[in-house]
C-alpha cells in the first residue's frame, strides 16, 4: 500500500492481479482489511453511477479473479478473501502499511528509519484519485510526516544537524504551513551553523501563515524564534558528528579573579589572528585560554590542542592538530602534515587553542605562521612561557592574581583575587575555613609570599586541613629559606612555585612520591587502570594525591587521571632512573594495543576506536621508549582506519626482533603505497608471496587497488581467505574490483557476502564499506532510492566512528544519486558538503566524485559555464594520470554535452568519441563487456550529430538501448532526459515511422558497429 498498490509472496516474488476493476477490488478490501464491507459499497466504489446491468454478478466475478490471482500465487491464497454477510472481507496482518504503524511507534533512530524505508512512494500511488482511498492515503500521509518528525528530533538528539537540515528542507517546501515540522527544521539550520537561513525560515513561515489563514505563529514558534535572536546556547544540541568537533575539557570550578582578564580577552581574540597568552608557569594560563575560547563562537567551531604531551623540540606539532582536528591522512597523498593542516582549514572559520607552545616553539610557529598566510578565517589562541614571535602576533601577558594592599584590612583582603582564589579552595579542604579578621593577616602573607600565583595559592590550600593556616605559612618559610640559597639562577616566580611543589613533595611519604614520579612518565593522562599498573599503587593512593591537587581528576565517562605540565616536569626530575617505570608503560600499553586490535573488528569497534583515540599520546611515548616494533604491528589497524599514514610508517621503521621484523614487513608496503611512494610490481609480488597471514596479503592488495593497478590487485588478493573476517574483507575488495569491471553478477555475489559476515561479525567499518558496493549494485541497477537507502545508513555509520573520508564518499554518493534523479539542488548542496570534506580530508578520489556531482547538476541545470569550470579541471587531471583515470569517460560524456549545448556540437562530438575510446581500452584491459560509460557516450554522439546527420543519430540511440539492455544499466530518469530530448527532435525531423524504424536498425548494431556509422 505504501506506494503503487504491490501484491508478493511470502518469498518476495511479485502476483499479478489482472484488470482495472480487480485492482479497485482489491484496494477497496484493503483499506478496511480483516472487515466486512458491503456488496453495495463496493459496487459503488468500482462503478459509481455506471453500474453493470447485473452489479451483483459482476462485483461477484471480479472476486473470483482476485481469489484465482491469489491462489495461483501461493497455497492458500485463495482464503484471503471470505464472503460474509452482506459483503466480502480480506483478512491479512502482512500488510506494509500495519509494519510501518508497529515500526513507527518507537522512538529510536533505527526503528524510524525502518519504518520510512517502506515507504516506496505516495500511499496507492497509482489509485490515489479513486474516492473511496482518499481517507486512507491522508491519514497514512499524516502517519508519515508524523514519523519524519520524530525521526528528524532523534537524529538532531545525536548531533546530525547538516544532514537533518538537508533532509526536512524537501518536506518543508511540501509542508509549508506545519509548525512543528518548521520548528525541527529551524533548529537543525541553526545548530548547522546556519543561523540566517533558519531566521529566514521563520520568516517565511510567519508570511505565509498571515497571507493565507491570516493567523500568527504559534507561542511555541514565536518562543523558538527569541531564542534564535539571543542565540541560546540550547539550540546548538549536542555536538554534532562533525568534519571537527569542538574539543574542550568539562570545567571543574570556578575561575576567581580574572573578570576583566575574560571580558578583555573575549573583546580581543576575535578581531585577531593570532595572541599568545604568556607567563610563567603556575600563572593559569591554560585555565584563563580555556575559559576564554569556551565562551566564544565561531561557525566551524573552536577546538583544544595540548601540546604537553609532546618531547621537547617534537617537530610533530602539525600531526598533533591534525589528530586532535579529526583529519585523516588520503591514501596517494605525499603532502607535509603542515601543508595538509593548512589545506583542511582553509576556508574554515574556526579558533584554535594551542596549550603549552614553549617546548616546542619553533615547530608551533612555524605551523602557526602557515596557518595566518594560508588559512585567512583560523583564529590562533596561544599560551606558552614566551612569545611565537610572529608577525601580528598579540602577546598578552597573563598577571598573577592581584594581592591584598593591607593585610590588616578584612575587606581589603576580601577584595583580593588572590585571597578569594586561596580561601575558595581550602574551603573546598575545609568546610569552617572563613576569611576573616583572625585569618586575614595570615592568608595575606601567604599570597604575598606565593606571589600570587594560582597554581601555588591552591597547593597551599590543600595543606590547611592538615596543618592549619599558620602551619602552612611556617611550614612554607621553611621552605623558601631552603630552596633561596639553592635556585637563586632561576626567576623568582619560578623558585616560588619550585618551592610549593618541592614543600608538597617533601609533605608526602616516600611510597607517595615515588607513585607521583611515576605518573610523570604518562603523556596525555591516564585511566585508573594503567596508573595502578604502571605506578604499581592503588586508587586509594591516587584519590589522596588528588586531594592533595598535585593530581587532576578529569571525571568523564572514563575518569583520567593527570598532572599539571610544572608537576609532571618536577616529578621527572625527581624520578632518578626512568627505565623501569618508561618499560612497565611501554609494556602495558602494548598489551592494550594488542587487546585493542582483534577488537577493532567487531562490535566494540567504536568503543575501542574512541578509547585508542584518547591514548594516542601515550603510545606514542611508549614507542619511544621500549614500545618498539611490536606495539607498532599491534597499531597498524587502528592507524589505517584513522588514516595516519606517516605516523605508521614511522613507528613500523623501529626494529624489533625477527618475528615481528616478518610481520611488519606487508604492513610497512602497503602503508608505503598509500603514501604514494613507487614500488615495483615484481617487489609487490615477493613480499604477498612471503606474508605470514591473509590479512596482510590483502592489505598489500587493496593499497594496490587504491592506485587503480586493477590486474596486479586481483592476483594478489588471497583466494581462499583463512578466516572470516579476511573471506568478508577480500570479498568486498573484489566487489570494488567488479563494480569498476561492470561485472554485475559478481558484484552482487561478492558485496553480498561481505555485507552477510561484516554483519554477522559486527564490524562497523566492513559494513559500511560492502554498503558501498551494494549501493553502487543497486545504482547500476536503477534502483536509485534503495542505493540511497544503503549510503544513507553508510553514512550514519561512518560517522558514528569518525571515519571523515567516508563521510565524504558518502555524501558523494548520495549527491550523485540526487542528481541521478533530477533532484538538482539538493545534489548540489550534498556535493558541496561532501566536496569541502573532501578537501579537509585532502581524500583525492571524494574530491572527483563531488566535483562531478556539481557539474553534472549544473549541467542538467542549464549553468552550463558552472559545469563546464567544474568539468573541466577534471577532464585535465584525468588525461594527466599515467593510466586514463576510471571516471575520465563519464565526465568527457557530461562535458561533451556542455559543449553542444554552448552551440558548439562537433566539439562536443569530439569529446563523447574520446569518451568512447578510453571507455574501450579499459574495457579491453579488463577483459569485460562494454561499460556503461561507453554507453553514455555513444548516447552523446547522437546528441551532437542529431541535426546534421538525423538517421545515424538514431540509429545510435537504438544501439544505446540494445547496449543497455545487454548489460542491464538501464538509464537513470536524468540520463533519459538527455536520451528523451534528442529523440523528441529525431522524431520531428524524421517523423514518428522512420525514427523507429532507423531506431529498430540501431538495436541490431553493436556499439562499435554503430559508432563507425560516423
Amino acid at each position: 500500500m505504501l506506494g503503487p498498490l504491490q501484491v508478493t509472496t511470502d518469498d518476495g516474488t511479485p502476483v499479478v492481479v489482472p484488470g482495472a476493476k480487480v485492482r479497485l477490488l482489491l484496494a477497496d478490501l484493503l483499506t478496511h482489511r480483516n472487515q466486512v464491507v458491503s456488496a453495495d459499497r463496493l459496487i459503488d466504489d468500482l462503478w459509481g453511477a455506471d453500474a453493470p446491468a447485473n452489479p451483483a454478478g459482476a462485483l461477484q466475478v471480479r472476486v473470483s479473479q482476485l481469489r484465482k490471482a491469489l491462489a495461483d500465487a501461493e497455497r492458500g491464497g485463495r482464503d484471503l478473501v471470505e464472503s460474509r454477510a452482506p459483503g466480502y472481507l480480506l483478512r491479512t496482518t502482512a500488510v506494509d502499511a500495519d509494519r510501518f504503524a508497529a515500526l513507527a511507534t518507537g522512538s529510536d533512530a533505527e526503528s524510524l528509519t525502518a519504518a520510512l524505508a517502506l515507504w516506496r512512494g505516495d500511499a496507492y500511488a497509482d489509485l490515489a484519485d479513486e474516492e473511496f482511498v482518499r481517507a486512507e492515503v491522508t491519514r497514512l500521509a499524516e502517519q508519515r510526516l508524523v514519523a519524519c518528525e520524530r525521526l528528524a528530533a532523534a537524529r538532531l538528539a545525536r548531533g546530525e544537524h547538516d544532514l537533518v537540515a538537508a533532509d526536512l528542507a524537501e518536506l518543508v517546501a511540501g509542508n509549508p504551513l506545519r509548525e512543528a515540522l518548521r520548528a525541527l527544521h529551524i533548529r537543525a539550520l541553526y545548530a548547522a551553523g546556519r543561523q540566517a537561513e533558519a531566521l529566514d525560515s521563520y520568516a517565511d513561515l510567519r508570511t505565509r501563515l498571515a497571507d493565507e489563514l491570516g493567523l500568527d505563529p504559534s507561542p511555541e514558534l514565536v518562543a523558538l524564534h527569541g531564542k534564535l535572536l539571543a542565540q541560546d546556547a540550547s539550540l546548538a544540541g549536542p555536538p554534532a558528528a562533525a568534519r571537527i568537533r569542538n574539543s574542550f575539557p568539562a570545567r571543574l570550578d570556578e575561575l576567581v579573579g580574572r573578570g576583566e582578564a575574560l571580558a578583555e580577552l573575549r573583546r580581543l581574540v576575535p578581531s585577531r589572528r593570532l595572541v599568545t597568552l604568556v607567563g610563567p608557569g603556575g600563572v593559569g594560563k591554560t585555565r584563563l585560554a580555556t575559559e576564554v575560547a569556551g565562551g566564544l563562537r565561531a561557525p566551524d567551531g573552536v577546538h583544544l590542542v595540548e601540546l604537553a604531551a609532546l618531547a621537547p623540540g617534537d617537530p610533530a606539532v602539525a600531526e598533533r592538530v591534525l589528530a586532535a582536528l579529526d583529519v585523516h591522512e588520503a591514501p596517494g597523498s605525499r603532502v607535509t602534515p603542515v601543508d595538509r593542516l593548512t589545506t583542511a582549514l582553509r576556508g574554515r572559520n574556526l579558533i584554535v587553542v594551542l596549550d603549552n607552545c614553549e617546548h616546542v616553539l619553533d615547530p608551533a610557529a612555524d605551523l602557526v605562521g602557515h596557518l595566518l598566510r594560508d588559512a585567512p578565517d583560523v583564529t590562533v589562541l596561544a599560551t606558552s612561557r614566551e612569545p611565537l614571535g610572529l608577525t601580528g602576533e598579540v602577546v598578552w601577558e597573563v598577571p598573577p592574581l592581584p594581592l591584598p594592599d593591607d593585610e590588616n584590612d578584612v575587606d581589603a583582603v576580601r577584595r583580593s583575587a588572590a585571597a578569594r582564589l586561596f580561601t575558595a579552595r581550602a574551603a573546598q579542604q575545609q568546610r569552617t575555613f572563613r576569611l576573616d579578621e583572625h585569618t586575614a593577616p595570615a592568608v595575606a602573607q601567604l599570597c604575598r609570599r606565593l606571589d600570587g600565583l594560582p597554581l601555588a595559592l591552591e597547593l597551599a590550600a590543600t595543606r590547611v586541613r592538615s596543618l592549619g593556616l599558620a602551619g602552612v605559612v611556617e611550614r612554607l618559610d621553611d621552605r623558601f629559606t631552603l630552596l633561596t640559597a639553592a635556585t637563586r639562577d632561576r626567576p623568582s616566580r619560578q623558585r616560588t612555585l619550585t618551592a610549593v611543589i618541592g614543600w608538597s613533595w617533601d609533605l608526602l611519604s616516600d611510597a607517595d612520591r615515588q607513585v607521583l614520579a611515576r605518573l610523570a612518565v604518562f603523556s596525555g593522562g591516564c585511566t585508573a587502570d594503567a596508573a595502578v599498573r604502571v605506578c604499581a599503587t592503588d586508587v586509594d593512593t591516587l584519590a589522596g594525591l588528588v586531594d592533595r591537587s598535585l593530581v587532576v581528576l578529569d571525571d568523564g565517562a572514563t575518569p583520567r587521571y593527570r598532572l599539571l605540565e610544572s608537576v609532571a616536569a618536577f616529578g621527572l626530575e625527581r624520578l632518578g632512573d626512568h627505565a623501569d617505570a618508561r618499560a612497565r608503560h611501554a609494556a602495558y600499553y602494548t598489551e592494550l594495543a594488542e587487546r585493542a586490535d582483534p577488537a577493532l573488528r567487531g562490535p566494540q569497534q567504536a568503543e575501542w576506536l574512541a578509547r585508542l583515540d584518547v591514548e594516542s599520546p601515550n603510545f606514542r611515548a611508549a614507542l619511544d621508549h621500549g614500545g618498539g616494533l611490536r606495539l607498532a604491528n599491534a597499531l597498524t589497524w587502528y592507524w589505517f582506519l584513522r588514516g595516519r599514514l606517516t605516523e605508521a610508517r614511522r613507528a613500523l621503521a623501529l626494529d624489533g626482533d625477527p618475528a615481528e621484523e616478518a610481520r611488519a614487513v606487508p604492513w610497512r608496503l602497503g602503508f608505503a603505497i598509500l603514501h604514494g611512494a613507487p614500488v615495483a610490481a615484481d617487489h609487490v609480488r615477493k613480499v604477498v608471496a612471503g606474508c605470514a597471514d591473509d590479512r596482510s596479503a590483502w592489505f598489500v592488495g587493496s593499497a594496490v587497488l587504491e592506485r587503480s593497478e586493477v590486474a596486479l590487485a586481483d592476483e594478489l588478493l588471497p583466494a581462499e581467505p583463512a578466516d572470516r573476517w579476511t573471506e568478508a574483507v577480500v570479498a568486498s575488495t573484489r566487489a570494488m574490483l567488479a563494480h569498476a569491471t561492470g561485472d554485475l553478477d559478481a558484484l552482487e555475489r561478492y558485496a553480498t557476502r561481505s555485507a552477510e559476515i561484516f554483519a554477522e561479525l559486527g564490524d562497523l567499518w566492513g559494513r559500511l564499506r560492502a554498503s558501498d558496493w551494494l549501493g553502487g549494485l543497486a545504482e547500476m541497477r536503477g534502483d536509485h532510492d534503495a542505493a540511497a537507502a544503503l549510503h544513507r545508513e553508510g553514512l550514519r555509520w561512518a560517522e558514528s566512528l569518525s571515519l571523515w573520508p567516508e563521510v565524504g564518499g558518502k555524501l558523494s554518493w548520495l549527491a550523485w544519486l540526487a542528481v541521478q534523479n533530477r533532484d538538482y539542488a539538493r545534489g548540489r548542496e550534498l556535493a558541496e558538503r561532501a566536496l569541502r570534506l573532501a578537501v579537509e580530508q585532502g581524500t583525492a578520489s571524494a574530491i572527483v566524485f563531488a566535483e562531478l556531482s556539481l557539474g553534472i547538476a549544473a549541467r542538467r541545470s542549464g549553468a552550463l559555464d558552472v559545469a563546464v569550470e567544474h568539468l573541466t579541471g577534471l577532464v585535465d587531471r584525468g588525461r594527466a594520470e599515467a593510466q586514463p583515470a576510471l571516471y575520465l569517460p563519464m565526465i568527457l560524456v557530461e562535458l561533451g554535452y556542455a559543449a553542444e549545448q554552448r552551440g558548439d556540437p562537433d566539439a562536443g562530438l569530439a569529446l563523447h568519441r574520446e569518451a568512447f575510446a578510453v571507455a574501450q581500452r579499459f574495457a579491453v584491459a579488463q577483459e569485460m563487456e562494454l561499460p556503461r560509460d561507453a554507453i553514455t557516450a555513444v548516447e552523446g554522439m547522437a546528441s551532437a550529430v542529431a541535426s546534421p546527420s538525423p538517421e545515424t543519430a538514431a540509429r545510435l540511440l537504438g544501439a544505446a538501448a540494445a547496449a543497455r539492455v545487454a548489460v542491464e544499466a538501464p538509464a537513470a530518469p536524468a540520463e533519459r532526459d538527455d536520451t528523451d530530448r534528442v529523440a523528441e527532435r529525431l522524431v520531428t525531423t524524421l517523423g514518428p515511422d522512420r525514427f523507429d524504424a532507423l531506431h529498430a536498425e540501431g538495436r541490431a548494431l553493436a556499439a562499435e558497429e554503430a559508432v563507425a556509422l560516423l
